[in-house]
């Protein structure tokens, strides 16, 4: 069987990377196609496989599989679609929009799988399996030594991570912008990450407030300061539950669900407060992260990248997935074919 890595956008990197060390290790047949903006940035270590930046190279390379850590695909390219997710944003509507692209998802955990088996239900041509999310993979296996030296955060700085959504109905940094300046302490350093779809007059307005304790991340991977944080300050984006896998704390403004996952503020004054009750007692809540992690993402044991291919390897790429045809999908057929030829960042 051969495996095509679809990567359009370069936060895909570390969902992929435990599945990439897993297919190098049992020496099979892999490539990636990947846009301009991701090529950018491939490790040089993975440049020894097959690299297309165009759709006719891809299309003949003629993979069994083509994996997505997105949420689309291109419908011309051979083999069997595999939602990968590019996160685990499970309170979020769009995290379960269907849009008829993929023959197979592969679903983070119960509480993720038990909404699609009733999507499959009712599309009928694509099938589910739970495997959990590979970026867990990542940040579990991550070597987070010297990051303080590395990222130069002095000893005994104490470090917050703010990583707000960009949507405009669930994200924090327009109500929290104002309280920030007052809320930073002396022996604290705050690491801002906001969504790369951040409004460009609200991520202006964060990088105004720069300084040696408040710093803006730029770079598409969090891992990283997800290891350097003692605390974590957000809304409703995943990358909350890639916090927690670390069995850290969280401070949440206003989140739409599973609201006990750590503090959760309704009002801009409560965030210092909050984030001093998560410093003082980092494991208070760590039943309740566990007990959402076991609905979310309850494998953790570094794994799910050997689960991932042992599911795969299973189906027949040449026999349908569902007792139904997959629709037509012009309109989407079209945006893809639109968006692949005019805008700038797209696989082409």
């Amino acid at each position: 069987m051969t495996w095509l890595f679809y990567l359009a956008k370069q936060y895909a990197l570390p969902v992929v990377a435990p599945l990439v060390d897993y297919v190098e290790a049992q020496g099979l047949s892999f490539g990636f196609y990947v846009s301009a903006k991701v090529n950018r940035v491939l490790p040089q270590a993975w440049r020894c496989h097959p690299v297309f930046t165009d759709l006719a190279s891809a299309r003949a390379f003629g993979a069994d599989f083509v994996l997505s850590p997105g949420n689309f695909v291109d419908f011309r390219l051979p083999g069997v679609k595999v939602e990968l997710f590019h996160g685990i944003g499970i309170e979020k509507p769009v995290h379960y929009q269907i849009r008829h692209f993929f023959d197979l998802y592969l679903t983070s955990g119960p509480a993720v799988t038990h909404r699609f088996q009733s999507l499959k239900e009712k599309y009928g041509y694509f099938d589910v399996i739970e495997t959990g999310w590979p970026k867990i993979d990542y940040i579990k296996r991550f070597d987070g030594r010297d990051l303080r030296r590395r990222h130069s955060i002095p000893e005994g700085k104490r470090v917050v991570l703010y990583a707000p959504t960009h949507s405009r109905r669930m994200q924090s940094a327009e109500a929290l912008l104002p309280v920030l300046p007052s809320t930073i302490r002396d022996d604290e350093i705050w690491l801002c990450k906001p969504h790369e779809l951040t409004d460009r007059s609200l991520l202006a307005a964060l990088s105004a407030l720069g300084s040696d304790r408040f710093r803006i991340v730029n770079e598409p991977d969090i891992t990283p300061y997800l290891h350097l944080a003692n605390v974590m300050v957000s809304d409703t984006s995943s990358v909350l539950y890639e916090f927690m896998v670390l069995d850290k704390p969280v401070v949440t403004y206003r989140t739409l669900d599973r609201r006990d996952k750590g503090i959760d503020i309704q009002r801009p004054d409560q965030l210092r407060a909050a984030v001093d009750r998560c410093l003082a007692a980092p494991s208070e809540m760590a039943d309740q992260r566990a007990r959402h992690l076991r609905e979310v993402n309850p494998r953790l044991d570094g794994n799910i990248a050997k689960t991932v291919f042992e599911a795969l390897a299973a189906i027949d790429p040449k026999a349908p997935l569902g007792p139904r045809r997959k629709p037509m999908n012009l309109f989407r057929k079209g945006q893809l074919l639109y968006h692949s030829r005019y805008k700038k960042g797209y696989l082409r």
